[in-house]
């Protein structure tokens, strides 16, 4: 499955469960990962903690955390302290959801892997278990795509721009049951949207929920960390 020229990747690495299998599998594929983190000011850092972590265990090339406050816009209860984070299922698109996050970290990812000569990008996006965000969902990454290979060097020079989102059309229980199959610790990663400064889980919110179920589908023992018995 390997290449045997390695390539470089820009890999999308929030320090969750979803982006840690992502990097799995780029790294699977035979691709040297450069890991991109955002510290956009959400609710907690924990997250970013681990994906540090998660980088230099899983043997990334070099992993950098972009700073880019989307708090002064807020919006979300991710970036916004004031709006409460959801502790059962809603309905539509829920609060949590970050106005163009997605669309902001990609183009980072973007620009990174122009200057890195690197045609890949990888996103660990999912649109079957998830929480019903617009810019999770697979036509949303082919049109970050075709807008890609319009507006950069590389791509008008002949090196056009492929965004890789493997985990798009799987459950929670497929990925979990890949990403152990790659050898991922997911002990060491965080996904929940409340977690504590010890990157403890709150287990009541969307998030924990669904990696929670997705565990439990797979007939995985869960490894997170919960601060309340849930």
């Amino acid at each position: 499955m390997e290449n045997k020229t390695k390539k470089n990747a820009v890999v999308l690495l929030s320090g969750g469960l979803d982006s840690a299998t992502c990097l799995a599998i780029a790294k699977s594929q035979g691709f040297d990962c450069y890991c991109l983190s955002l510290d956009y000011h959400q609710r907690h850092i924990a997250e970013l903690h681990a994906a540090k972590n998660v980088a230099n265990v899983m043997g990334a090339a070099a992993h950098k955390t972009a700073n880019l406050d989307l708090s002064l816009f807020g919006g979300s209860a991710l970036t916004d302290d004031a709006i409460a984070v959801p502790e059962s299922e809603t309905a539509g698109i829920p609060i949590t959801y970050v106005p163009a996050r997605n669309t902001i970290m990609l183009s980072l990812a973007l620009a990174w892997a122009e200057v890195l000569k690197s045609q890949d990008i990888f996103i660990g996006v999912n649109a079957l278990d998830y929480s019903g965000y617009p810019d999770c969902r697979g036509e949303y990454v082919k049109a970050f795509q075709a807008m890609a290979n319009l507006a950069t060097k590389s791509a008008v020079e002949g090196h056009a721009i492929t965004i890789h989102a493997p985990l798009i059309d799987m459950t929670k229980a497929q990925i979990v049951t890949l990403g152990t199959e790659l050898g991922v610790d997911y002990a060491m990663t965080v996904s929940c949207y409340q977690a504590d400064s010890h990157g403890e889980a709150c287990g009541l919110c969307d998030s924990c929920r669904l990696r929670r179920e997705g565990f439990a589908a797979a007939g995985l023992a869960d490894p997170t960390r919960y601060k309340k018995h849930v």
